[in-house]
């Protein structure tokens, strides 16, 4: 909003940021209520939580106010509880990450992978990240034996009973689509038993918990799923290397996708507001910014992105194997892979594991 701001605004007005808590959906719809009712915002971004956005996207609809989510959707959210949407963008049509990070396995470990093990968190996200990656084996004719699956809930901190089961199974690859502050417990626990001796593992969310990965607990060669932003890519923007500076040298750690998912939100909304006040000639109605953002291509932090007519982003996702090999104190990634989002996420309309079994993987 800094940024934007010092660049004329949105259509020459300024951007002013009214800031709420997300914590259950219960009081996140009540928040929800009190921006647009109360506060009377034009526009409500954020969400990360799947079972929050959930809640909070039908009360959107319910109250005709728009709402661009940074997170927090699964194909379970889009089928069941908003096949179509009239004032709220979403972030992607299915868990992209989990059939990134498994066709990177597959690139990576393909012949080492025979006894799969998952730990996920223990509701639709980590759900369909493990179906998702069994699946995509299955389509690539890796024939393996799921020996172990465990499903702590949410916010677990005591997970030795889980490290223990997952390392009586001799497990060689592991999933795990954890990305709340127990993955670095997990890492860390797993590692004090060993469990990773001798073991592949893909983490498709590990970006969200970088700064807490420790190099000390994370072993090389990891599949590490930075989503939309990796901080340290190569062949980054100006934009996203301004941004990274800027966000290290003032909080003196790495940001991850969320600041991009941030940012491709206000931008998409600016292109939207700004292309309908071009078109009228006036600041624009609310529902001529909604048909006005579909399409609108933005240059976000982690690259181009736009969202479709169906009101899902189109984005790139960043992951590769980790390595520890840096100079700072968490892994960086030593192959760096990105895909674009129609190369992992299903067309408009047709079901996401249908899709899995006929669509050109690009692995």
């Amino acid at each position: 909003a800094e940024r934007m701001n010092k660049d004329g605004g949105i259509a020459g007005r300024p951007i002013e940021l009214v800031i709420e808590e997300e914590t259950s959906p219960k009081d996140t719809i009540e928040r929800f209520r009190r921006l647009v009712l109360q506060e009377k915002v034009d526009c409500v971004q954020g969400l990360i939580s799947t079972g929050v956005s959930l809640g909070v996207a039908p009360t959107a609809e319910e109250e005709q106010a728009l709402l661009i989510m940074w997170d927090g959707t699964t194909q379970d959210g889009v089928k069941e509880a908003m096949p179509k949407s009239n004032y709220v963008f979403r972030s992607t049509d299915n868990e992209c990450e989990a059939v990134m990070a498994s066709l990177l396995s597959i690139k990576y470990f393909k012949g080492k992978i025979k006894r799969i093990a998952g730990i996920n968190p223990d509701y639709s996200y980590g759900r369909n990240n493990w179906e998702a990656f069994q699946q995509i084996l299955r389509r690539a004719g890796v024939e393996a034996e799921v020996v172990a699956e465990q499903w702590p809930k949410v916010g677990t901190m005591d997970l030795t009973s889980h490290v223990a089961a997952l390392k009586a199974a001799k497990p060689d690859f592991i999933f795990s689509s954890m990305l709340f502050a127990d993955l670095p417990v997990f890492m860390k626990q797993g590692s004090a038993a060993g469990l990773f001796e001798g073991v592949n593992i893909a983490l498709p969310a590990a970006g969200w918990q970088i700064n807490q990965l420790k190099k000390e607990f994370m072993p090389e060669n990891v599949v590490f799923g930075h989503n939309t932003l990796y901080f340290a890519l190569p062949t980054a923007s100006p934009l996203q290397k301004a941004f990274v500076d800027d966000y290290m040298g003032r909080y003196k750690e790495a940001p991850h996708w969320e600041a991009d998912r941030a940012y491709f939100a206000l931008a998409a909304y600016k292109a939207g507001v700004e292309a309908a006040n071009k078109a009228t000639g006036r600041w624009p109605k609310l529902d001529e910014i909604i048909a006005a953002i579909p399409e609108q291509k933005v240059q976000s932090l982690g690259g181009p992105g736009q969202f479709r007519k169906d009101k899902i982003a189109e984005q790139t996702f960043y992951q590769g194997l980790s390595t520890n090999k840096n100079t700072y104190d968490f892994p960086t990634l030593s192959t760096v892979d990105s895909f674009t989002a129609d190369q992992l996420q299903k067309p408009p309309g047709v079901d996401f594991w249908d899709w899995i079994k006929t669509s050109k993987l690009p692995v």
